[in-house]
């Protein structure tokens, strides 16, 4: 809402009648918020929402238990709806101006903001607007990702403020269509090679011919069973590899002067970070992702002995595929109280709200503890 549009006012009658999954106000103080598209993105639940819809939430935003962060209450600004009006008993939403021309003023601002938004959503490059177009660092009418460069020390202050939009890297369509996946291509592309690479590995360990040399003298038989240790080292490297890779290449801080690693960044993690909710983009393209699986491959294919690698790396690809579904549904599902993925839900999005430069376990929380870059523990 403009700064130059009257707010809308609403009572405190029409505020409480907003409790379902399907139309969810809060108040906080005053202020009007629509927050029904956030509540399956809300790391404490949807419950938990629904259970302060139509009240104030001041006190819940202030803790305890939680304190929310700056980032968080500069996420809510976006779904800011008007102002609780409470001398007005009238049901209806309502503009006050104060006099018949300053209403006609404002029914006109109004419709022409109407229109813009209509025009802009319309727009190859936005679909949905919760940035202020006109004070942005960037244009959002056109591609990023060759504005970013040029924010240069400005960059990774504005990268850690979420929006809640989707982003246009290209401008080319097949460029812009590459970047993009659908969570469930991951499991089509790779588990299929999972379960054929298992099958593989465990029927010709169970030949019982493959043995492993300690000297030129002594071997020793693999038994078939083996195959199972194989495949959870395998995955155990995976977590180690996750871990690394988000926390030294994701999370790596461009040099303020490099328009082209700022760039780089931004595709390969920032682009996430500015827009934590892009369905889109939450996920790695198989052909960026078969980069890495078979770095990993040749890596073990010249370690091991081949049927002992494929053994270990299959393991590491299951890893990768259970890693990309569960950090789609941090952000989308709606994890039991409670449970393990509720607790790594909270987690996630402290990091992504609050705690950027620590908490880079995705599916486990593991290797914080030795690298020292756990969150500090707050329940939602």
């Amino acid at each position: 809402m403009s700064p130059s549009t009257s707010p809308r006012f609403f009572t405190e009658r029409e505020v409480a009648r907003h409790r379902t999954k399907d139309s969810c106000w809060v108040l906080l103080g005053t202020r009007v918020y629509d927050v029904t598209a956030f509540l399956r993105m809300h790391p404490g639940g949807e419950a938990l929402i629904r259970s302060r819809s139509g009240r104030d939430v001041s006190r819940a935003m202030e803790g305890p238990p939680h304190r929310h962060s700056q980032n968080a209450r500069r996420w809510m600004e976006q779904y800011y709806i008007g102002e609780l009006d409470r001398e007005s008993h009238a049901d209806e939403a309502q503009v006050k101006p104060g006099t018949l021309r300053e209403r006609s003023k404002a029914s006109e601002e109004t419709a022409e903001k109407t229109k813009e938004k209509v025009e802009d959503e319309n727009s190859p490059y936005n679909k949905c607007s919760a940035v202020d177009l006109d004070k942005d660092l960037v244009d959002w009418r056109k591609p990023l990702a060759w504005q970013v460069g040029y924010l240069g020390e400005k960059y990774d202050a504005w990268v850690h403020q979420p929006v809640d939009r989707p982003i246009r890297l290209f401008g080319n369509p097949f460029m812009e269509a590459s970047t993009k996946t659908s969570w469930y291509w991951v499991p089509v592309v790779w588990l299929p090679i999972v379960f054929y690479l298992c099958w593989h590995c465990y029927t010709t360990l169970a030949q019982g011919t493959t043995r492993i040399a300690l000297t030129s003298d002594v071997s020793i038989p693999m038994h078939k069973y083996m195959f199972l240790v194989l495949f959870l080292l395998g995955w155990f490297l995976w977590t180690f590899i996750e871990y690394c890779i988000h926390r030294f290449v994701f999370h790596m801080k461009p040099p303020a002067h490099n328009y082209y690693l700022i760039m780089l960044h931004f595709l390969l993690h920032g682009q996430h970070h500015k827009s934590p909710f892009d369905g889109s983009r939450l996920v790695f393209p198989p052909g960026l992702a078969s980069i890495v699986v078979g770095t990993f491959y040749a890596i073990l294919h010249h370690t091991l002995p081949e049927i002992l690698g494929v053994s270990v790396f299959v393991g590491g690809l299951c890893g990768y595929v259970v890693y990309d579904m569960i950090h789609y549904y941090l952000h989308y599902g709606s994890p039991k109280r409670g449970s393990y993925l509720y607790s790594l839900k909270a987690y996630h999005v402290k990091h992504h709200f609050e705690h950027q430069r620590s908490g880079f376990g995705i599916t486990s929380t593991f290797w914080d503890h030795p690298f020292n870059t756990v969150i500090p523990d707050e329940k939602f």
